[in-house]
């Protein structure tokens, strides 16, 4: 059994742990040329984040698309998956539960291409519009319909995937509970909230503490690739903020220490949510 975690041991320490060391980088004015033997400047990179207006917007994009996603996608599997659960015949169960999954593997290329098709300036929403006579609007092109546009494409492309766990935590719920609670004249609605959702209410902490180790992970490709039709005010996040000034402007030490800050705040984030869950009575992510 030891041999089996082998492979997956391998994996986590070449691709997850020795990377660690490149945080280096941040303490450093690094160039390619000179390697891990560039100048050792301290916490100068560090400073300039305090300073600098791009880290500060990107910061506030970053923080405002995290809180939408966890205010509008997080429940949304949670959601579906008691409603999925709901449906009493099992061949139109799987169909859906088919059909929802599919979005997740499409490509963030592919799906932003259809959105634009729908809802771009030459879009089929604007094609109704101008047959019609009404005004046109470009939303896949406007700043203030960036943020909500970017979660409501995360719920249809991811939703349905997410809600994988939930209905395998479903399963796990005693079904002798709902035959008791409707001999005592238990409802549909009352069932749901007194067996349901607290039989859910272990599995729903664990994925809200894993959710908040990717605040600061807004999901570069889907940003990246909007970015330029409503401008970096609007899109510029900590992910896109490390590749323009990194990979593209060759300023490494200053996208590193925004790496490092991005994983211990993560990593703070994860510990607090570990910790009120214990003292609530939960078992949290980790001992």
């Amino acid at each position: 059994m030891y041999a089996l975690l082998i492979p997956g041991l391998i994996y986590f320490i070449v691709f997850r742990y020795l990377p660690l060391l490149g945080n280096v980088i941040a303490f450093q004015d690094y160039s390619p040329f000179l390697g891990l033997q560039s100048p050792f400047v301290g916490v100068v990179n560090f400073a300039a984040l305090l300073t600098d207006p791009d880290f500060s917007g990107a910061l506030t994009n970053t923080l405002e698309i995290s809180l939408l996603q966890l205010i509008f996608f997080f429940p949304a599997p949670i959601v579906l998956a008691l409603l999925l659960n709901s449906l009493i015949n099992e061949r139109a169960k799987r169909v859906m539960q088919s059909v929802l999954y599919l979005p997740h593997f499409i490509s963030w290329v592919i799906i932003i291409a259809l959105w634009q098709q729908l809802f771009g300036g030459a879009g089929l929403l604007n094609q109704y519009l101008r047959e019609n006579g009404s005004a046109t609007i470009n939303i896949m092109g406007n700043p203030y319909f960036f943020k909500p546009l970017v979660v409501l494409e995360l719920v249809w492309k991811e939703t349905g995937w997410g809600t994988i766990i939930i209905l395998a935590a479903l399963l796990r719920i005693d079904t002798s509970l709902y035959e008791a609670a409707a001999m005592d004249g238990a409802d549909a609605w009352r069932r749901l909230v007194h067996v349901t959702l607290p039989g859910l209410r272990g599995v729903i902490v664990l994925l809200l503490i894993l959710r908040l180790a990717t605040t600061l992970d807004t999901g570069f490709e889907q940003i990246f690739l909007q970015r330029n039709a409503v401008g970096p005010g609007a899109a510029e996040v900590l992910d896109t903020l490390t590749y323009f000034r990194g990979i593209q402007g060759g300023d490494w030490g200053f996208s590193a220490a925004v790496g490092l800050v991005k994983g211990v705040f993560a990593a703070l984030l994860v510990f607090a949510a570990n910790r009120v869950a214990k003292s609530l009575g939960e078992e949290g992510a980790f001992g």
